[in-house]
């Protein structure tokens, strides 16, 4: 999979979905507003919709801010991968409970353009020859996050009583 976007540090829910937009909070409708202010992010991200797997890299404290979940289900929308070297709290609890996928990777060094391999140890990127080793999330959690978040997970847990 390739970087699409590379972010630094202190990347808040504002810079992810704007505040004007908060009156939206439909996941339908959230993934269009995703980056608003950052026009090419924002077309690459909408590019091909969901069926598309987009993959950004970010530095330390990813999600920072308000807890505005529309942040994470724009993503979510989106199709989109986070590979940061850490997330902030609120953001990283709301990546878990709408299904966000998220790599907690300290070291990780990638570029737009590189091509990256996630496996549930570590991040492999192709293009540098190098891996980085990630920071696994509780199986509870994981759980939760594969099946597409805490309602889809509640749902499955129910039917297969």
């Amino acid at each position: 999979m390739k970087v699409i976007w590379k972010f630094g540090n202190d990347i808040s829910t504002d810079h992810i979905y704007p505040g004007r937009y908060m009156a939206t909070v439909l996941p339908t409708e959230t993934p269009q507003y995703a980056f608003a202010d950052i026009p090419e992010l924002n077309k690459l991200l909408n590019e091909g919709g969901a069926k598309t797997t987009k993959l950004i890299v970010a530095g330390e404290n990813f999600g920072t801010g308000s807890s505005r979940e529309q942040a994470v289900s724009a993503l979510v929308g989106c199709n989109v991968i986070v590979i940061a070297k850490s997330f902030a709290r609120i953001f990283f609890q709301n990546s878990i409970n709408l299904g966000l996928k998220t790599v907690i990777c300290p070291e990780i060094d990638a570029e737009v353009g590189d091509e990256l391999e996630i496996t549930d140890l570590k991040v492999i990127n192709r293009t540098k020859n190098k891996e980085y080793s990630t920071v696994p999330i509780p199986t509870a959690r994981k759980k939760i996050v594969d099946a597409g978040g805490l309602i889809s997970y509640t749902r499955m847990r129910l039917v297969n009583k």
